[in-house]
């Protein structure tokens, strides 16, 4: 018995050892921390339970059956945050370069499929070379496995993506199936082919950070939701992130008592919104203002400036958010900004978390670049979202909501369950000016006569009472009191019971 003791110790201290203490080294020279380190960072002290911490490849070729080291590149297993479970997968960047093969893919497989058994999220901690090339095809094979799980998993419980390295090829597709991907700058990055091959192919000279690095990706493509400076503080954050998150999607918001009243009022909102009408403001200070103690979460700051998504709390519990921002093309829609919206609001529908939504939008944007682009059809993928979403949706104008994107942003026709107005807000079908010049085409010569008719329609139209005429809008409030209008609808609305046709799935406008 003794023996097989230490013969367990040693293989235990192989394990913990990697690729040894030179590529450790290395790995810290990098600024990084090693596939270990970051589970202790991410999990609370003492709660991880490692699995798989014995296997080892099965590769005969290349001379690979005399180079095995236990736990072949990553480190599997569950624990907790802030006392709630988790399972991780993190790559081992000493041993192979962290490169996936079958039994490193097994070992991934097996953590998924338990945490869909047992309804708990997924973190993958990704800093892996990609493919281990002497296993070929089987590695290939090993990937595909992962991928489908991404898919089984998706809506049923949250997955969140941590590039901490390289991950390119065809390894960037699972971190692309999950709901989260947050990047550490300077030192991850993620592309499809590397600068050789694109300098090869295309004969662009580019480098790997501007490829696919941290500022890529947040700014440029929007793949990934967040970046940060070091392994440390993308840790630390992934942590708060991770309380906002249900388990899975029977298990309901998240709740965390506050000491922030629900009735709480706020009277610097009632100047928020400029005389001016063409004169912007920041809708971030709205959310800021209205949600539990300031805290709110936002996703994707650096893309798709003029739409502002993210997660925050109203009395505790979980809440959504999405805002036009008239600090950013005025608030319009765009490509861009349509599609960051639409995942969000799915990603929302999919674990029960209601919506809020803020609106001050003067309509679609226009231009060859947008219709050529598809702006039709990218437009559509935010109004289905939202019309396809059966979770409580509450929606506050605070200015502006012409056109289409009006419907389009959670308007009582797509099933908004409780609707303000602003006194100020302007539903219409577009701005006044625009509106009279096409009614009164023959008044144009007449800028006297065409400025009254501007003034009489902006009367008629640019106020609240037409749509709350028709029960478009629940009720016109006072700005300073949203947080605790919104708390109560909130309320009201938590036992809210909608379900949409049976179907295998609709066809969204992709």
């Amino acid at each position: 018995m003794h023996d097989i003791i230490e013969q367990l110790d040693r293989k235990r201290e192989a394990a913990r050892l990697g690729g040894g203490a030179r590529r450790v080294a290395a790995q810290h020279a990098k600024g990084k921390l090693t596939a270990r380190e970051r589970i202790e960072l991410l999990l609370d002290e003492g709660s991880f339970e490692e699995w798989d911490m014995f296997v080892e490849h099965r590769c005969t070729d290349f001379g690979m059956e005399a180079n095995k080291v236990p736990g072949d590149g990553v480190v599997t297993g569950y624990g907790m945050i802030n006392g709630r479970l988790v399972f991780v997968f993190s790559q081992d960047f000493t041993v192979f370069g962290g490169a996936l093969s079958e039994a490193h893919a097994e070992k991934i497989c097996k953590v998924m499929d338990q945490a869909m058994k047992v309804g708990a999220p997924v973190i993958g901690l990704n800093d892996s070379g990609g493919a281990r090339i002497q296993e070929g095809v089987a590695s290939l094979g090993g990937y595909a496995e992962v991928f489908q799980r991404n898919v089984m998993a998706s809506g049923v419980i949250p997955q969140i993506s941590l590039i901490m390295g390289p991950c390119a090829g065809g390894a960037v597709y699972s971190p692309a199936m999950t709901d989260f991907i947050f990047m550490v700058r300077d030192s991850s990055y993620m592309f499809v082919t590397g600068p050789e091959v694109v300098k090869t192919v295309t004969h662009e000279e580019v480098s790997a950070e501007e490829l696919g690095g941290a500022g890529a990706h947040t700014g440029k493509s929007g793949v990934a939701d967040l970046a940060f400076d070091n392994d440390v503080e993308a840790l630390l954050m992934l942590r708060r992130f991770f309380n906002y998150l249900p388990l899975s999607n029977k298990s309901g918001v998240p709740v965390r008592p506050s000491g922030d009243a629900a009735e709480r009022l706020d009277f610097s909102l009632d100047t928020l919104v400029p005389d001016n009408p063409n004169k912007p403001y920041d809708i971030k200070e709205l959310i800021v203002k209205v949600v539990d103690d300031g805290d709110f979460f936002e996703l994707q700051p650096d893309y798709a400036k003029n739409i502002v998504i993210g997660l925050a709390r109203m009395e505790g519990r979980t809440v959504g958010i999405v805002a036009n921002n008239p600090l950013v093309l005025a608030g319009c829609l765009d490509i861009k900004s349509s599609i960051k919206a639409a995942r969000f609001v799915r990603f929302c529908d999919a674990f029960s978390i209601p919506v809020l939504t803020f609106v001050d939008v003067p309509g679609f944007m226009p231009g060859t670049a947008q219709e050529y682009g598809g702006i039709i059809k990218h437009g559509a993928k935010l109004l289905y979202a939202y019309a396809e979403c059966t979770v409580p949706k509450v929606t506050v104008i605070t200015r502006k909501a012409y056109g289409g994107a009006y419907d389009v942003m959670s308007s009582k026709h797509l099933r908004g369950d409780v609707n303000f107005a602003w006194p100020n807000a302007e539903i219409a079908v577009m701005g006044a000016k625009g509106a009279v010049e096409i009614i009164f085409r023959e008044d144009k010569g007449d800028p006297a006569k065409l400025a009254a008719r501007e003034a009489e329609y902006k009367a008629r139209f640019a106020n609240p009472f037409v749509a709350g005429a028709r029960g478009f809008i629940d009720d016109v409030i006072q700005p300073h009191e949203t947080r605790k209008r919104i708390c109560r609808s909130l309320a009201m609305l938590r036992d809210k019971k909608l379900e949409n046709p049976w179907r295998k799935h609709g066809n969204i406008p992709l």
